[in-house]
């Protein structure tokens, strides 16, 4: 038996709980190493330089975050149509996925980047940032911007290889990028001198080597279809295709963008820059806190979409409901060490910032959803690997325009900085309960195609 049909028996016939955790242990590694790599960011930002340069980088975020958006895009929507082409045997649409993914990375990221670069400072500014902490958002993405191609291939090239079920090698190609970026980024800051520019600088050097391991693996003949990895193509059926089954995860991450505008811009108005280097702060905990919900969220991706294309409908519900409660044993244990002792892990990123008992109130009430957060997680993974991207897509419109930006536009008039916090955590609880309500629809949908 070849490479690709022992890997693909593997998720089709292996009991469940062992193919999630043989394939989420290596993903979940590799995104706690990623959420390390971005939450020491903040803490070299915090330490080494100052409150303000920390609220540039977290206005800066959501932008460069763009770019990992385009990576996500082509990444899982050619990592979901693998998955299923895998899954029916299609041989003669394989060869012409990861081609068509390498062309609109190539034309998506220079239609993003160019503008980006030009009016960056602008871009900066309508986060809400101002002076000083303009500059320093200002910097950073434009050295970040400089290196955009590697951000979105080296996402393009790891999502694909997730696809085939190869989770560690995977997180072996990430981790290479991530220790060079965490290594060379308080080196840059502080030895030589660079300031916020060298924690820019330090990220794009590690997307380079991100770049390199990744080619690197798809020229040595490991993949297990025929990657044409030096080609560039584009054909009308399949490039569509991967731009519909990874939409959800580009409008993650634009509603995410829309979301910090008003986030950001609701915090300046009813705040200062000291509510606005808390709330960077509580961001960037939060997400360190989730990195273990994406390893989840990547080894999903195959196990749903490979059964599904075999029509092993039974295995795609069993593997959803396993991996949700499974994500929410994970975070539980730090999610109630942050809870109890908050202020511990604030001093991490904020060492010199007094810490009054709101701010304490607040950062709880903002990590009150973590615990809902796994089941959302898994099904944006879950409802494209399946081919129903577009109720995912809906989710992540609605949660920033339908909630977003109306509840950050009124509740911080009556209830200030707290109604930020107050807001953030009610719309979330909302969109669990919507996304709970649309997976089961999908479960049942799923039993109807069984039966017929």
């Amino acid at each position: 038996m070849d490479i690709q049909q022992s890997k693909k028996q593997f998720i089709l016939n292996t009991p469940l709980k062992e193919v999630m955790w043989k394939l989420s242990l290596p993903a979940i590694a590799a995104m706690v190493f990623y959420g390390l790599n971005a939450f020491m960011d903040t803490v070299y930002v915090g330490q080494l330089l100052n409150e303000e340069a920390l609220a540039g980088i977290a206005l800066a975020y959501p932008l460069t975050n763009m770019m990992m958006g385009l990576g996500s895009w082509v990444g899982t929507g050619a990592g979901n149509y693998i998955s299923i082409l895998l899954g029916e045997n299609n041989e003669e649409e394989l060869v012409k996925v990861l081609p068509n993914a390498t062309f609109f990375t190539l034309i998506g990221t220079l239609i993003f980047a160019i503008p980006a670069y030009i009016f960056s400072e602008e871009l900066i500014a309508l986060m809400g940032a101002s002076n000083a902490i303009l500059a320093y958002g200002n910097s950073y993405l434009k050295i970040t911007l400089l290196a955009s191609p590697l951000w979105v291939y080296a996402l393009q090239l790891n999502f694909i290889v997730r696809a085939e079920g190869k989770m560690k090698k995977a997180a072996i190609m990430m981790i290479y990028g991530l220790a060079v970026n965490i290594l060379l980024t308080p080196l840059f800051i502080k030895y030589l001198n660079m300031g916020i520019e060298g924690a820019a600088w330090a990220t794009n050097v590690g997307m380079l080597i991100y770049c390199i391991v990744g080619y690197r693996y798809f020229i040595s003949n490991q993949p297990s279809f025929s990657a044409k990895i030096n080609d560039v193509q584009f054909d009308t059926k399949i490039l569509p295709r991967i731009l519909k089954l990874g939409f959800p995860g580009f409008i993650m991450s634009m509603m995410g963008l829309i979301q910090a505008l008003v986030v950001f811009n609701a915090v300046v108005k009813v705040g200062t820059e000291n509510d606005l280097a808390f709330f960077a702060a509580a961001n960037r905990i939060q997400l360190f806190l989730m990195t273990p919900l994406f390893g989840l969220m990547r080894a999903l991706q195959p196990v749903a979409g490979v059964n599904f294309g075999a029509k092993k409908y039974d295995r795609v519900k069993k593997s959803f409901l396993l991996f949700s409660k499974t994500g929410l044993l994970l975070v539980l244990p730090f999610w109630l060490f942050l809870m109890l002792f908050p202020e511990i892990v604030i001093r991490l990123v904020l060492p010199n910032t007094t810490i009054s008992i709101s701010d304490i109130f607040n950062f709880r009430i903002y990590m009150a959803i973590i615990p809902f957060l796994p089941l959302v997680f898994m099904a944006l993974t879950y409802l494209p690997a399946i081919n129903h991207p577009k109720p995912a897509s809906i989710i992540g419109i609605a949660r920033q325009v339908v909630f977003y930006i109306p509840v950050m536009i009124v509740l911080p008039i009556y209830a200030g900085i707290n109604g930020i916090y107050y807001g953030t955590t009610i719309i979330d609880i909302i969109i669990t309960i919507w996304t709970l309500y649309i997976v089961r629809k999908t479960f049942y949908t799923i039993l109807k195609t069984k039966e017929s």
